[in-house]
């Protein structure tokens, strides 16, 4: 082999060596919150320490308790006798108009409502999520097609929307509200990370990966999407406290599940009637403070995992 030509192979080997080197370099030194960075967030703010410490106890105490100790076929089964029976030995917070035992309804149904939060949460983040990562990468008309759907999906009275499916489905169970639900709340997510993924695939290490020959799909979900993991925490942290509230308020309207299934929203439900309101609160007011401590509980974790991903935001 000619000298020229040994050098310019070299020259080659150096150019891809640099370019691996500045691909490796993003994925490690990336937009991704170390968890050090979160740790000590929380240590700084001393209401979010609580209250992820209260929301990992409540979490642990509803699902345990639920699943050992409470039969939902058995909490719900009718017992018209014990109807607004007051809180005592048999009854520890009470019997609803139903005579049915309103301390198991809190635990099953506080249980239904974080799975529904968490499952729409979950639904909605890998459409949206991966949606808007496609938009905001290939950009042109793949961007254009998406975002026409996502502009059209978001004018639409989504609230109004899910309570007819609601309404027209005549047997409906959690698995079919779940789906309800993701199928309008994705939209939110896809335009956030399309705008991100537009910014971030203008970056450094995206062109050198394309340089390389690597395929878009490892770019976009191996190389740009760990980039958005901070962003993609705090969104989902957040947005599962918003779906709590939103089935919870649905359920509260009587469009949400079913009367056999119990729920936050059901139970608070019954303070419909001013009786109940005022002499029998023991029907809805634990389900009220328990949904108005797990929605302050996300809520400070969230903003703490904000500021982590933020270092302009971040305490001290």
């Amino acid at each position: 082999m000619l000298p020229e030509e040994e050098k310019k192979q070299a020259s080659a080997e150096d150019v891809n060596a640099h370019l691996d080197t500045l691909v490796e370099s993003a994925e490690e030194q990336g937009a991704v919150v170390g968890f050090a960075v979160i740790a000590r967030e929380f240590k700084k703010d001393k209401l979010a320490m609580f209250s992820l410490g209260l929301l990992i106890t409540l979490l642990l105490v509803i699902f345990i308790g639920s699943f050992a100790f409470f039969d939902q076929d058995q909490v719900m089964r009718v017992h018209i006798l014990n109807r607004y029976e007051a809180p005592g030995v048999e009854y520890l917070l009470g019997a609803d108009e139903g005579g049915r035992d309103v301390f198991g309804q809190l635990f099953i149904g506080a249980r239904n409502s974080i799975i529904i939060g968490f499952s729409v949460t979950i639904i909605t983040g890998v459409i949206g999520i991966g949606l808007g990562i496609i938009s905001g990468y290939y950009g042109g008309i793949i961007d254009n097609i998406l975002m026409r759907i996502v502009d059209f999906i978001m004018v639409l009275p989504t609230n109004m929307i899910i309570i007819v499916f609601v309404s027209m489905v005549s047997e409906y169970n959690i698995v079919t509200f779940v789906l309800i639900m993701s199928a309008f709340s994705w939209v939110g997510k896809a335009r956030i990370f399309r705008s991100r993924t537009l910014s971030e695939s203008e970056r450094d290490y995206v062109n050198a990966s394309k340089t390389l020959g690597t395929s878009d799909f490892k770019i976009m979900f191996r190389e740009v999407m760990p980039n958005l993991s901070s962003l993609i925490i705090v969104n989902s942290t957040l947005n599962f406290a918003g779906n709590i509230g939103i089935e919870t308020g649905l359920s509260f309207l009587g469009f949400g599940l079913p009367p056999s299934v119990p729920s936050l929203g059901t139970l608070i439900g019954f303070a419909t009637s001013p009786d109940v309101i005022e002499n029998k609160t023991w029907v809805w007011l634990p389900a009220s403070m328990l949904i108005l401590v797990l929605m302050l509980s996300i809520n400070y974790v969230g903003q703490a995992l904000q500021r982590a991903a933020d270092s302009k935001q971040r305490l001290g």
